[in-house]
């Protein structure tokens, strides 16, 4: 089975370690929605893995990544739980076609293809992803013993930052920590993202750097506004475990090859993918900034590299001419 594995697939030791840290919030996403995510979850991945074939056999190479599993799972846990199959497939093609495939396969995507995807569907179907949402399974086996949850459409079992859009209601801080919340299949359990980002950061898998000034510059600009009065943007610790940023900081911001590559470069990224998800949270028509932020942050990224660069260079250039 390994051999045939290997045909088919190339092996990734880094985009492993991404699948072992999201298997705790696959299960999460089990347990408060039902067995629905799971199948969710899996289809997806076989469209991926077969769109991203199709292409690669076109190209000559006829080996799958195991980075474009990574990036189905990833999509599929921005979801809310009752995305309607069809959509999900339409979201993943248009993803690994126009977020990968287009740029010349792995390695050369621009964008984060699993943003792109997500894009996609948030635009073109925009009721199935920012309308109807599911409840929380509240039984001691949760969802474990169901497929899914029921849908419901109201403010009131809405997600955290659209209830405090529509209401100013803050939703309580312990349901915010564990995920007991309404939401995308991945994004409601603050402490299992936190978990997977120490595990990532310790196997070296994602840069804490980018990590670290997501979250900074997200704090930072949440805490300014606030001390100005902007009634529109949540306090930084509700703002910070609501919404997604954590999950969008750990598994999106950090992909090695939209990201910026140099130190330097990799703070400023990150800092600016925090201030522009504060400032489309708190200001535009969406919700859910860190998605944009982060395909803005992707188009920036070689820019701000190049910048480094040029900074590095013309400062040694200067040292060396006083030298002489």
């Amino acid at each position: 089975m390994s051999f045939q594995l290997k045909k088919y697939f190339m092996q990734q030791k880094m985009m492993r370690k991404v699948i072992y840290s999201l298997i705790p919030i696959i299960l999460a996403s089990i347990y408060y929605f039902g067995w629905r995510s799971l199948l969710l979850i899996g289809w997806t991945t076989i469209w991926g893995c077969a769109t991203e074939y199709i292409f690669e056999k076109k190209y000559g190479k006829g080996k799958v990544s195991e980075a474009v599993i990574v990036t189905s799972i990833l999509f599929t846990l921005t979801l809310p739980p009752s995305t309607p199959f069809w959509v999900a497939t339409l979201g993943i093609i248009f993803g690994v076609v126009f977020g990968k495939a287009v740029f010349g396969g792995f390695g050369k995507n621009v964008f984060n293809p699993a943003l792109v995807a997500r894009a996609f569907v948030y635009v073109s179907f925009p009721e199935p992803l920012t309308i109807k949402w599911s409840n929380v399974s509240d039984s001691f086996l949760g969802g474990f013993t169901r497929f899914t949850t029921a849908t419901v459409d109201t403010i009131s079992t809405a997600t955290p930052m659209l209830k405090f859009r529509e209401t100013g209601e803050l939703t309580d801080y312990f349901n915010l920590f564990i995920g007991k919340i309404s939401g995308s299949l991945g994004e409601t359990s603050a402490i299992l993202i936190i978990l997977a980002a120490i595990y990532l950061i310790y196997t070296k898998t994602a840069s804490w750097h980018i990590i670290a000034s997501v979250i900074t510059g997200f704090l930072g600009l949440s805490f300014i506004l606030r001390l100005l009065g902007a009634t529109s943007v949540p306090n930084p610790l509700f703002g910070i475990l609501s919404g997604g940023i954590l999950f969008g900081a750990v598994f999106m911001a950090t992909d090695p090859i939209s990201a910026a590559k140099t130190t330097p470069g990799k703070w400023i990224y990150g800092i600016l993918i925090g201030c522009v998800t504060v400032i489309i949270r708190g200001y535009a028509l969406f919700s859910g900034g860190i998605m944009f932020a982060v395909l803005i942050g992707n188009t920036f990224a070689p820019i701000i590299d190049e910048g480094v660069r040029y900074y590095k260079k013309s400062k040694k250039a200067k040292r060396e001419k006083v030298i002489a």
